[in-house]
């Protein structure tokens, strides 16, 4: 793909608030949330609601051709300042010559709004993209990495002036995922269920609104395991099996295996026996979040957490079914854990 500018979601939002908007945004990426945001906001404030009858078009790649969209935007707008033309799906349209076109040479009064979801341009088509970014706007909305959500619940919450502590931020970073669609959804719902008086989600919140158990769930199982605590993690698993909704293999083996894989990369910082080294090293948000790195170095050999990383592997694809004809998930849940604890 030709070289593209990094434009943030937030630079983007700001210029919307400020009212000054661009001919065209081409919006593009594997996570809906921030290209439903943005189109949604375009939507809802570059017209005032009378002019939106005549001057908001709204079409769907799949019913559309490049063609039919080049000439909606090349339409001047009807007694307002500008038009909108957005594309939902703009994925499907597949011959993109005419919006090419149409980019080289945008109408000003024209503010064009492509939703690409799913996946991203083809990176083939350079003139395409280059086209694009000299008319407006190209913007890659990224799927979060899974270390990326604890700071983006926190951010989010800080927002509606609202705290949290670090336990219900990974109880709720653990069991919603990186859906932020979803994830966004679940904290709207806790923020309703806050009292005026008290601004806090804490970790019996999480278990009211969420449902997930404050004692019982993947981030006390890793808690557990990095202090090798084996009675709580005993007692974790056997709920787990009792519970399956509650956590499973399939819910915590990602988690522990993001843990062991920074563990085995913090066994090769050169400061290791600084938590302050050992969080730059991991590029961590804070000192604070190695923590359980320097624990799990005390508890763990460097030799020992190969051998667990490899084990994980062999769980993982045996909870797949792969070369296992009847051993069901939950023995493989407590047959790894009790590898890791001995």
């Amino acid at each position: 793909m030709a070289e593209t500018k990094t434009v943030s979601y937030e630079s983007i939002m700001r210029e919307l608030q400020e009212g000054k908007y661009r001919p065209v945004y081409y919006l593009h990426g594997e996570e809906s949330y921030y290209i439903d945001k943005i189109s949604d906001y375009i939507a809802e404030h570059a017209l005032a609601p009378e002019e939106r009858d005549f001057n908001q078009t709204v079409f769907f790649g799949s019913d559309v051709t490049a063609s039919q969209v080049a000439d909606a935007a090349r339409r001047y707008p009807m007694m307002a300042e500008r038009q909108v033309v957005i594309v939902k799906e703009a994925q499907n349209i597949k011959q993109t010559d005419a919006l090419e076109k149409y980019m080289k040479q945008p109408l000003a009064s024209t503010v064009l709004v492509m939703c690409h979801k799913n996946g991203k341009i083809d990176g083939r088509k350079r003139e395409y993209v280059k086209a694009i970014q000299q008319a407006g706007i190209l913007f890659e909305s990224a799927k979060l990495r899974d270390r990326d959500l604890p700071a983006f619940i926190e951010n989010y919450l800080k927002r509606k002036e609202v705290s949290i502590d670090p336990k219900s931020t990974q109880l709720i970073a653990d069991a919603i995922g990186a859906d932020l669609s979803r994830l966004v959804s679940e904290l709207d719902k806790v923020l309703l269920s806050l009292p005026e008086q008290d601004r806090r989600v804490t970790p019996q919140v999480v278990e009211d609104q969420i449902g997930v158990s404050k004692d019982f769930n993947g981030f006390e199982l890793r808690d557990a395991i990095v202090n090798r605590n084996i009675f709580k993690a005993n007692q974790i698993i056997n709920y787990f099996d009792k519970n399956p909704k509650a956590g499973s293999i399939y819910s915590f083996l990602p988690l522990l295996f993001n843990y062991f894989q920074n563990l085995m990369i913090a066994f090769y910082c050169p400061k290791r026996q600084s938590q302050e080294a050992v969080a730059e090293w991991l590029e961590l948000r804070s000192p604070w979040a190695a923590k359980d790195y320097m624990t799990g170095m005390r508890n763990y050999t460097g030799m020992k957490v190969m051998q667990i990383i490899s084990k994980m592997r062999e769980s993982d694809a045996k909870s797949k079914g792969l070369d296992n004809p009847n051993t069901p998930a939950g023995e493989l849940m407590k047959e790894l854990i009790f590898y890791i604890l001995h």
